[in-house]
């Protein structure tokens, strides 16, 4: 079964300015000369020869068109990228929401490679996220969970079970409600929200369920600040 990744680059790396006005964070350099985004890639096509890889740019794109210009990948743009968020990239990419199994990841994020070998890079029959039940902090974007089940997840959460780990994997039947979902939601001007928000409705008002695989046991880093660009060079060391 076909798996099409989608990987969201659009944004602006805010949190890590001054660094990222010159170069997106996705172009951080890892301990062998790699960046952050070539290695995504570089994983997926290891584990899955097949991929079909999309990157939404928007932020710098022409520095990420050409890092990735020799790696057989679709760009889509998102000319919008500095007055939306990812919900807005991932509704240009809407089209490949289509497809029978789709994932979608964030372009800024360090996993490990057994994270991409038993996870990321395998069909699914069912709707999940990523999440880590041994961060629970408040203020990332964290999940309350029932069981496997998502009952919500936000910024906002004071109380939490576990971190949203900046991948979604979706069957066809999820992604196609996801598709509908966004595109209702920017019609309506919802453009500067996370396009997780819409999952988050999806189980809210249509009682969708959203399942969830704990990946505490495994290394990854949202490269999110300088210290998690030292994690992310340790997590690439192992592979």
């Amino acid at each position: 079964m076909k798996i099409t990744y989608i990987v969201l680059a659009a944004g602006q790396g805010n949190n890590l300015k001054p660094l990222t006005l010159k170069y997106p964070k996705t172009s951080y350099l890892l301990n062998n000369g790699e960046t952050v985004l070539q290695r995504t890639v570089k994983m997926i096509r290891k584990y899955d020869e097949n991929a079909e890889i999309v990157v939404v740019v928007g932020h710098l794109f022409s520095t990420i068109k050409e890092e990735l210009n020799s790696e057989n990948v679709t760009f889509i743009n998102n000319p919008f990228y500095q007055i939306t968020n990812s919900i807005a990239s991932l509704w240009f990419a809407k089209e490949y929401l289509e497809r029978e199994n789709v994932v979608i990841i964030h372009g800024d994020v360090v996993f490990s490679k057994e994270i991409f070998e038993t996870i990321i890079t395998q069909p699914t029959k069912y709707p999940f996220v990523l999440l880590d039940s041994s961060k629970t902090e408040a203020g990332y974007y964290n999940a309350v969970l029932n069981g496997e089940n998502v009952l919500v997840m936000s910024k906002q959460l004071e109380l939490c079970n576990a971190r949203y780990a900046c991948a979604t994997k979706l069957d066809p039947v999820s992604s196609r409600l996801l598709k509908n979902e966004i595109n209702e939601m920017i019609l309506n001007n919802m453009y500067d929200l996370f396009y997780e928000d819409a999952l988050v409705q999806m189980i809210m008002f249509y009682n969708f369920d959203l399942f969830s695989k704990d990946i505490s046991k495994y290394k990854w880093s949202e490269v999110n600040s300088v210290d998690d660009l030292i994690v992310a060079k340790r997590i690439q060391d192992d592979d």
